[in-house]
């Protein structure tokens, strides 16, 4: 499997052009491929017979990976290295013995893949246990009691009162060991890339003090400055539908609906509750929906099924409140994209005529699946919801 560019690790075998025992040309198309970026076709560069294929349409296979044999009727297709060059270099860096492993490869050739494999079954060390472990000489344990399998301090069977004269141990909350669980989830098993810009924030704080006024003079509805950030977003979010969707591996759901999902913090931990059919509420109906289901996160009286990553295409996370100025969400799969919304800082801008003032700047970041999402995509999805944020309209 060629390998087309430096980044580029594996290739999807798109289709075998060619089966056991076909002749070949100079010139013809043995199989097709791609990457993440483009399609290939690889032609044969030599005139003989298909001896052997090792892949079928659909293998991701690793670059510089045999595919198939070409060569005269009768000659042998053994590989002479049971490992391949790649797999004994990582082999060698992380002091494994290639030789002993078992290869998934072609002919059961030890590849790249099958030391990635051991390495990722090996457990990692958390800080504290690797210090107690140089200092006390203890031996590795074989398991650990950690987060993902991890070894901690407390594994390695020496009481240390060094490190834990001053502390107390507590078991994790279900619900914490549910939060943990799913961001380690989401981190370990996605392509997460943040963008952070800025939308001038004059519009929704004038929009602001203009419902604090109604509300003096009898108007029902009130409109925070996360009610114009959600509502902005669903208006771009119908017009980028590729962000409002499920990542499902081989497939994407792309959503007709806006169903979105808004992140509480509350005493048990952060939930994230989604409204459905978020699209078909007026901002008066967002803002009464978004305080009814925070609401009930914080009383416990949410619908479980809400509060589901699946019952939502789109999940905004605000910290604004907080003073938080820049932060990097993680996205609740099997969605591809997250919004933080971060605190009101003032920020310079050209206001014309070579006039510079300080203008209020409402800091987004936006968090997504690069497996499912380009960066210009994002970047202009991202743009559109500071378009929004910075012509919102109300009339009380």
């Amino acid at each position: 499997m060629p390998k087309q560019g430096q980044s580029v690790e594996s290739c999807i075998l798109t289709e075998m052009k060619k089966k056991k025992g076909d002749s070949v040309e100079v010139g013809e198309v043995l199989f097709s491929y791609e990457t993440d970026k483009a399609s290939f076709e690889e032609i044969s560069p030599v005139t003989g017979t298909v001896l052997d294929v090792y892949f079928t349409d659909g293998d991701e296979i690793p670059v510089l990976t045999n595919v198939m044999v070409i060569g005269n009727p009768g000659e042998s297709t053994d590989i002479k290295s049971p490992v391949s060059p790649r797999a004994k270099a990582l082999a060698d860096k992380h002091a494994i013995q290639a030789e002993i492993l078992t290869g998934t490869g072609p002919k059961g050739r030890v590849i790249e893949r099958d030391v990635q494999a051991i390495i990722a079954a090996t457990p990692k060390i958390t800080p504290l246990a690797k210090v107690v472990i140089k200092e006390t000489g203890a031996p590795i344990p074989d398991n650990g009691s950690g987060l993902a399998g991890s070894i901690i301090a407390s594994d390695i069977g020496v009481k240390n009162t060094a490190y834990v004269s001053d502390s107390i141990t507590t078991p994790l909350s279900n619900m914490r060991k549910l939060i943990a669980k799913a961001m380690y989830t989401s981190l370990q098993n996605s392509a997460q890339l943040t963008h952070h810009l800025g939308a001038d924030a004059r519009n929704i704080l004038n929009l602001r003090k203009k419902v604090k006024k109604a509300i003096l003079d009898g108007f029902l509805f009130d409109i925070t400055i996360n009610d114009f950030v959600c509502f902005a977003v669903i208006k771009a979010l119908k017009i980028f539908p590729n962000v409002n969707a499920h990542f499902l591996g081989d497939n994407i759901r792309l959503f007709s609906k806006v169903h979105l999902g808004l992140a509480v913090d509350t005493e048990r931990g952060l939930m994230v509750p989604a409204i459905r059919n978020a699209d078909d509420l007026s901002l008066q109906g967002l803002a009464n929906q978004l305080k009814e289901v925070a609401n009930a996160c914080k009383q416990g009286g949410m619908a479980p099924d809400l509060l589901s990553p699946e019952a939502a295409s789109f999940t905004v996370s605000n910290l604004g409140n907080y003073g938080v100025e820049m932060f990097t969400p993680v996205i609740n799969l099997p969605q591809v994209a997250i919004l933080g919304v971060n605190t009101i800082v003032p920020r310079p801008k050209d206001l014309g005529d070579g006039v510079y003032g300080f203008v209020p700047f409402i800091g987004l970041s936006l968090t997504y699946d690069h497996r499912a999402l380009d960066g210009g995509e994002a970047t202009r999805f991202l743009k559109q919801i500071a378009i929004e944020i910075e012509n919102l309209e109300l009339v009380i």
